[in-house]
C-alpha cells in the first residue's frame, strides 16, 4: 500500500493526512478497500513552531466521514517523522510520549469506535442509501432485510448548528459534525460532543542536579588540518562523508596569510548551526538556518569575526581554520523523493583579505566526521573512563561534554529530565542517547520549543545513573533537575444533550429480539484517576489535587441527576 492516486495492482493505494474523509480519491480499483494508512492525530512540532493542537472533535468527524463517504474499512492513527521535529514529536496523540492517555482525545475516540462498532453488521451487509437533509446535512442509510437499520446524520456547515427531520424525529446536529444513529432512532454518539473526561498533565522536580560538586566537564578537542586523515581539494557533501556516524562534521583547512593583516571569513551552508574556529579559538557561531531551504542565502550570510566582534588579526602566517558544521538529519529528510538532489553541509567558503577576496571553496581541505567525544563513547560507563573530566567551571564555554550521576525517582510515575538551562546539543542516560535538545531555538512567542525530555523507566538503575551531555552552545547543568510526570487532574462537563454513554448500550438476551438495543436513558461522565472512579451524571466539573488521598476529600462539587 502508499500514498499514490495511481499505485499499480495488486498495491492498494491508501490515503494519509488530517482529513481523508474529505480529500481522499477513494480506491483506483473496485477490488482494493479504501484505507486510511496515516490518520495524523496532531499537527508536525517542529523547532520554532507553536505547537497546535488537533482537537478530538475534528477527529471523530473525519473518521465518521472516511467510513461512510469512502466506505472505509481501515483507520490507522499514526504520524511519521518530519525533517527537524521536536524530540517529543507526537506528544499530542492519544497516546502522549510518555505512555499516559491524553483525555479527553483517546477517550472520546474509543467512543466514536464503539459507536461504529453497534453498527457493523449492518455496514457490511446493509444496502447503503444517500439523501439530503438541508443544504448542508445529508444522511447515510444502511438498511437490511432483517429491519436492522443504522443511520449517519452528517452537518458539513462547519459554523452553524443544524435542526433537520429523519424518519418523522427531529434532531439537533453541531456544526460540522455526524451524528450516529446504531437502530435509526437514537443517537449513540455525535463526533462534537465529548462526554470523556479532560486530563491535565503536570511535572514534579523529583532530583536537582544545582550542586557544582556533583559536575565534572571536558571541553570537546578541535582537530587540525594535519591529523585528519580524509582529505580532499573541494568542500564535500556532508552526508555522504558523515555516512550517518555523525550530525557533525569538522572542516578544516592550513591558510598561508601575510603578516599583520585583517581578513573576514565568510560561509555559506547548507545546515543548520555553524560554529567557527581560527587558530583554535571561537570566533563566532551561527543558526539555526531555515528548515524548509537549508540554505543560507544572501540575506543570512554571515561575516564571522573575532570575540570582540571585529575583523580577524592574524599574528602568523600559517592561519588553522576550523568548521565544525551541524546538520540535524532527524525525520524523513532521507527518505524524500529526489534524495540525490538533496545536499548538506558547506556551499562556499571566501575569504577578504585586506581588498581581496580568495575563494577557498576548492582549497585544500581536512575533514574529521562526528566529535572525539562521540567517538570514544564518553556517554558511556567505560568510555566516560577514558576522558581526563575536570571539575565544573561556571565559565563555560561551546562544545563541552558534561557528566554528573543520579538516583532514579521512587514510584512508577514517568520520568522526564528538565533541561532549560541548556543551549543545544544531546543528553545520554547510562549510555541510552534520550534525544537531541535545542532549547535556544525559541518559538514565536519566545519560549523553548521543548524543554523536558522523556526517560523511559527502563534506562534507569535504582541508583548511580550516568547522565552526559554535550552542549554546543553555552549552558548552565546546575538548572537540570529530573521530573516527573502524573495526572494531576481530571475535569468531565456533561449536558442533557449529550448522548449517553455508548457503553450503555445492550443487546438484549439471545432468547429475545437479538436485533434489538437497549441504550442508558442518561448522559454521564465517568472521571478516573489512579484506578478511582467517580460517574456525574449531566452537568459537572470535578478536580482532583495530588493532595486527595479520595475523589470526595475537600472537594466541592455538583451532580444534578434530574
Amino acid at each position: 500500500m502508499c500514498k499514490q492516486d495511481d499505485a499499480p495492482d495488486p498495491v492498494i493505494n491508501a490515503c494519509n493526512g488530517m482529513r481523508c474523509g474529505e480529500t481522499f480519491v477513494g480506491p483506483n480499483s473496485p477490488n482494493k478497500p479504501a484505507i486510511w494508512t496515516e490518520n495524523w492525530t496532531h499537527f508536525y512540532d517542529i523547532y520554532g513552531n507553536i505547537t497546535k493542537i488537533r482537537s478530538a472533535q475534528d477527529i471523530a468527524y473525519q473518521v465518521a466521514l472516511f467510513i461512510v463517504k469512502m466506505n472505509g474499512s481501515y483507520i490507522n492513527y499514526y504520524m511519521d517523522g518530519l525533517f527537524v521535529v521536536i524530540t517529543s514529536y507526537y506528544d499530542q496523540a492519544p497516546l502522549d510520549e510518555y505512555g499516559l492517555i491524553r483525555q479527553p482525545k483517546w477517550g472520546h475516540l474509543k467512543e466514536l469506535h464503539a459507536a461504529v462498532k453497534l453498527c457493523s453488521d449492518t455496514l457490511l451487509y446493509g444496502q447503503q442509501s444517500n439523501f439530503s437533509l438541508g443544504a448542508l446535512q445529508e444522511a447515510y442509510v444502511y438498511s437490511r432485510d432483517n429491519r436492522e437499520c443504522a443511520a449517519f446524520l452528517i452537518n458539513t456547515d462547519k459554523v452553524n448548528d443544524a435542526e433537520v427531520q429523519f424518519q418523522n424525529r427531529t434532531y439537533q446536529l453541531p456544526a460540522k459534525s455526524i451524528s450516529i444513529l446504531p437502530d435509526c432512532t437514537n443517537v449513540a454518539f455525535n463526533t462534537a460532543k465529548v462526554s470523556t473526561q479532560m486530563s491535565t498533565r503536570s511535572r514534579q522536580k523529583a532530583v536537582e542536579l544545582d550542586s557544582p560538586e556533583i559536575w565534572k566537564e571536558w571541553n570537546e578537542a578541535i582537530p587540525a588540518f594535519d591529523d585528519s586523515l580524509l582529505r580532499s581539494d573541494s568542500l564535500l557533501e556532508q552526508m555522504n562523508t558523515t555516512k550517518d556516524a555523525s550530525d557533525y562534521l569538522w572542516y578544516t583547512a592550513s591558510y598561508q596569510q601575510s603578516e599583520d593583516s585583517q581578513s573576514v571569513i565568510t560561509v555559506n551552508s547548507h545546515g543548520h548551526v555553524l560554529h567557527t574556529f581560527v587558530n583554535g579559538a571561537l570566533i563566532g557561531s551561527f543558526g539555526p538556518f531555515s528548515y524548509k531551504s537549508l540554505l543560507c542565502d544572501s540575506s543570512c550570510q554571515t561575516l564571522l569575526m573575532n570575540n570582540h566582534y571585529d575583523k580577524i588579526h592574524y599574528s602568523s602566517i600559517t592561519t588553522q581554520i576550523h568548521l565544525c558544521h551541524h546538520f540535524v538529519s532527524t525525520g524523513n529528510s532521507r527518505i524524500q523523493a529526489f534524495m540525490e538532489r538533496r545536499a548538506a553541509g558547506l556551499h562556499t567558503v571566501t575569504i577578504q583579505e585586506n581588498e581581496v577576496v580568495k575563494n577557498l571553496t576548492n582549497y585544500s581541505w581536512g575533514y574529521q566526521a562526528g566529535l572525539l567525544g562521540e567517538r570514544l563513547q564518553f556517554y558511556t560507563e567505560e568510555g566516560s573512563s577514558h576522558a581526563q573530566w575536570l571539575n565544573f567551571n561556571s565559565s563555560s564555554q561551546q562544545l563541552t561534554w558534561y557528566k554528573s550521576k543520579f538516583d532514579a525517582p521512587g514510584g512508577n510515575d514517568p520520568v522526564a529530565l528538565n533541561l532549560g538551562s541548556m543551549g543545544k546539543g544531546e543528553a545520554w542516560i547510562n549510555g541510552q542517547s534520550i534525544g537531541r535538545y535545542w532549547i535556544s531555538f525559541h518559538t514565536q512567542d519566545g519560549s523553548p520549543s521543548q524543554i523536558w525530555y522523556h526517560i523511559p523507566r527502563s534506562f534507569l538503575k535504582p541508583t548511580d545513573n550516568l547522565l552526559v551531555l554535550f552542549e554546543e552552545e553555552i549552558g548552565n547543568p546546575l538548572g537540570i533537575s529530573v521530573d516527573i510526570v502524573s495526572i494531576s487532574k481530571v475535569c468531565g462537563h456533561v449536558s442533557d444533550s449529550n448522548p449517553p454513554p455508548v457503553v450503555s448500550w445492550r443487546r438484549e438476551m439471545p432468547s429475545q429480539n437479538k436485533h434489538e438495543k437497549h441504550h442508558g436513558r442518561r448522559p454521564k461522565v465517568q472521571l478516573r484517576r489512579n484506578e478511582q472512579e467517580l460517574q456525574l451524571y449531566y452537568i459537572s466539573c470535578f478536580a482532583l489535587t495530588e493532595d486527595d488521598n479520595n475523589l470526595h476529600s475537600g472537594i466541592q462539587y455538583t451532580v444534578l441527576t434530574g
